[in-house]
């Protein structure tokens, strides 16, 4: 049940993170920061893995710096396609 909170802060805090560097954060309050966080960490654990990660490294331990960027990444990689659907063009 902790691992399961300590995820969804982080996909808050991931999402947070995301949303300002994609100039959103005006426009998100924290449920979708947190939504964004964790999709974002789904999707940036396949795109790792697509790209020729290790993916079964990253669920050695939920806590690591690694994981944080791929779950960042993974976020604005997913901000970026919204914006593109929403706006047509990444921003």
């Amino acid at each position: 049940m902790i691992g399961f909170v300590i995820a969804l802060v982080m996909g808050g805090v991931m999402g947070w993170l995301a949303s300002m560097v994609m100039n959103r954060d005006a426009s998100m309050g924290i449920f979708w920061n947190v939504i964004v966080g964790c999709i974002g960490s789904v999707l940036g654990r396949f795109l790792y893995g697509f790209i020729g990660g290790e993916s079964a490294r990253l669920r050695d331990s939920a806590f690591n710096i690694e994981t944080l960027v791929v779950a960042f990444v993974g976020a604005v990689v997913l901000l970026g396609i919204v914006n593109l659907i929403q706006r047509g063009r990444v921003r």
